[in-house]
């Protein structure tokens, strides 16, 4: 047994538990960000997939959410969300379609949809005939591929972009209103990256304007480069923004950390809980869960130990090393051995290099405060579509 009362003992591990002052600490921060530079905010909820964290971001005065696949628009449609961009152009196949036509006919329903190619818009527009309605699309621009990101996506800024458009326009059933970025990666950090972005971004929307386009949404900043693109747009470099994106930034993770998201280890605000589950070795120690919970990624940007890289950062323990990962189980070194000090059964809380994966595994979040467990979120989109 352990040797000191065990912490939040209603709880079974492995949990994924939110500390509730830090993320209404970040909520706040997000939604102030955005409001003193006068654009929307649109969080990606992809990092937490709980339509009860989404509606607390609504409240703080987010206009609506943003998801990647439909599966997951159509959870938190069920959650009870009323205003979902979908980022991922991937309708094809009847069940996704017959899923897009559900929530265009949704009453009191928006949906934005972001395209790359005049083949996904023929089939929403289809949908969108078949409902009745016109459906909102924007045009993906790959500014990655020039400011020096991870291209994935899209359509290249400036000519590209105005050709799909034009064709675009042609379409019943569809609505053009505007273009949407999404920095990924990038070597000059977050900083040079929003420039960049914003810059390809904004030229883009000037040249469909005059081209007669009317352009009503202009969207970039992802989470590492949110807060930059506001600073930009304070300072009058970019009024034609009107809606930034980011996600992470409301929950944190060691990957978000190291991409220069402005964060220290203090405002992560998700921790998992583990247990401690053999002590057999003297050097370290077992706990139960690993890469089913946690996944394999790596963050190089952290120190290894003895060649290994952390599979996160054990909260309050820097004299431990959370390490080798196996599938249900993760050894726990001892870097000090002055300090071994752990029993079967004592309790540790691991934050992890990339939460996303982590809420993809958990049906709850634990919100706690002050020690004890306030309420209990569900993460109802998870494997929604992904």
């Amino acid at each position: 047994m352990a040797k000191e009362e065990v912490p939040y003992p209603s709880i079974d591990t492995p949990a994924l538990l939110v500390d509730m002052d830090k993320l209404e600490e970040n909520i706040r921060e997000m939604t102030q960000v955005a409001t003193d530079a006068g654009v929307r905010l649109r969080p990606h909820i992809k990092v937490h997939e709980s339509s009860e964290i989404a509606k607390m971001q609504i409240e703080a005065g987010a206009c609506g959410i943003e998801v990647g696949p439909i599966g997951m628009a159509e959870a938190m449609a069920e959650g009870g969300i009323n205003d979902i961009l979908v980022a991922h152009p991937g309708f094809y196949g009847r069940h996704k379609y017959e899923m897009l036509k559900k929530l265009l006919s949704k009453p009191g329903f928006k949906l934005i949809i972001v395209v790359d190619m005049f083949d996904q818009a023929e089939n929403i527009s289809q949908a969108g005939q078949e409902v009745g309605k016109k459906v909102p699309l924007l045009i993906k621009i790959d500014t990655n591929t020039n400011a020096t990101g991870i291209p994935r996506y899209g359509v290249l800024p400036g000519e590209p972009a105005l050709k799909l458009a034009k064709k675009l326009r042609q379409l019943p059933g569809i609505e053009f209103i505007g273009i949407y970025g999404h920095e990924i990666g990038g070597t000059e950090g977050p900083a040079k990256m929003a420039f960049k972005t914003a810059s390809q971004i904004t030229e883009t929307a000037k040249l469909l304007r005059r081209e007669g386009f009317k352009i009503e949404h202009v969207s970039t900043g992802a989470s590492p480069e949110f807060r930059h693109t506001c600073r930009y747009i304070k300072e009058g470099k970019f009024p034609e923004i009107t809606e930034i994106h980011p996600g992470s930034c409301v929950l944190g993770d060691i990957s978000y950390l190291t991409m220069g998201g402005n964060l220290s280890l203090d405002t992560c605000v998700a921790s998992v809980l583990v247990t401690v589950m053999s002590t057999s070795y003297q050097d370290w120690v077992v706990i139960d869960t690993g890469y089913k919970t946690f996944g394999s990624a790596e963050v190089k940007a952290l120190k290894t130990w003895k060649g290994w890289p952390p599979a996160g950062v054990v909260k309050g323990r820097p004299d431990l090393f959370f390490g080798f990962v196996c599938a249900e189980t993760t050894m726990v070194y001892y870097t000090d051995p002055k300090k071994r000090n752990l029993s079967i059964g004592d309790r540790l809380e691991i934050i992890p290099n990339n939460e996303i994966i982590v809420s993809n595994t958990k049906d709850q979040m634990y919100g706690v405060r002050n020690g004890k467990v306030e309420r209990v979120f569900q993460v109802n989109a998870r494997g929604r579509g992904v």
